[in-house]
């Protein structure tokens, strides 16, 4: 049976998260009921990153084995249709081998992290970014988010419901830039824990403030207590923007 690997965008604003449950609509249930409509029987879907309610993707990649043999864009299309009107759309479908698989072959997943510094409150972004009134130092926050480079036990900075294994990850890469009245956090790892990357930019809000400074963030990260590091940002400035596979 055909596999083929899906990259797919959504505003996760109004879904429960990517992952298919009884208190509301999911971004794979949407999905699965496209599949459905296509090809006229069930099919799983498999996926690079469950992400939480009221985050959005870029470039989400999920896979699926389906029981036709049509071209890829034919795929996407069928989807697209099907997927009206939810805010989810296929970007791109393409034939993979058996051995492809969303989440386990991923290398890499990129993150960013949006938030909008200025008095007026959103209208346009509404559940697009974290709105902080107060003005926010970008570069101390970039600095800040030095001290978490590298592979590190981040307990303190995952939810007390994750299901992860290890607290262990290596992160790759974290970059605060201002842009205009955007503040963007970019994050890149093969792998995160729940709620880490939103934990991370809690913490960083502290460094912008000026109330913490990179010696804190070490010393949160260090005492591996979740009650050490700042607030959990909220779902709404996140978007998962890529996943890497090997070439």
């Amino acid at each position: 049976m055909p596999r083929f690997k899906l990259t797919i965008e959504y505003d996760g604003t109004g879904f429960v998260g990517w992952q298919r449950q009884d208190n509301g609509p999911s971004v794979q249930g949407a999905l699965e009921a496209a599949l459905k409509a296509y090809c006229q029987t069930d099919i799983i879907t498999h996926v690079a990153g469950r992400t939480d309610a009221g985050v959005h993707a870029l470039g989400q990649v999920a896979h699926a084995d389906i029981p036709r043999d049509d071209r890829p864009e034919v795929v996407a299309n069928a989807l697209n249709a099907h997927l009206r009107p939810h805010p989810i759309a296929v970007l791109s479908a393409e034939r993979v081998t058996e051995e492809f698989h969303a989440r386990f072959s991923a290398v890499e997943r990129a993150y960013e992290y949006r938030i909008v510094n200025r008095r007026a409150p959103l209208a346009l972004d509404r559940d697009r970014a974290w709105a902080i009134p107060h003005p926010l130092n970008a570069e101390a926050m970039h600095d800040g988010a030095q001290a978490l480079i590298g592979k590190h036990d981040f307990t303190s900075f995952r939810a007390a419901e994750c299901q992860a294994d290890s607290p262990v990850r290596t992160l790759d890469e974290i970059t605060v830039t201002r842009q205009g009245e955007d503040i963007v956090v970019k994050v890149r790892a093969r792998s995160f824990l729940h709620h880490q990357v939103r934990k991370i930019v809690g913490t960083l809000k502290l460094c912008g403030e000026g109330k913490w400074t990179r010696a804190d963030v070490a010393a949160a990260l260090a005492a591996k207590d979740r009650a050490k590091a700042g607030q959990t940002a909220p779902a709404a400035g996140l978007y998962l923007v890529a996943v890497k596979y090997p070439v």
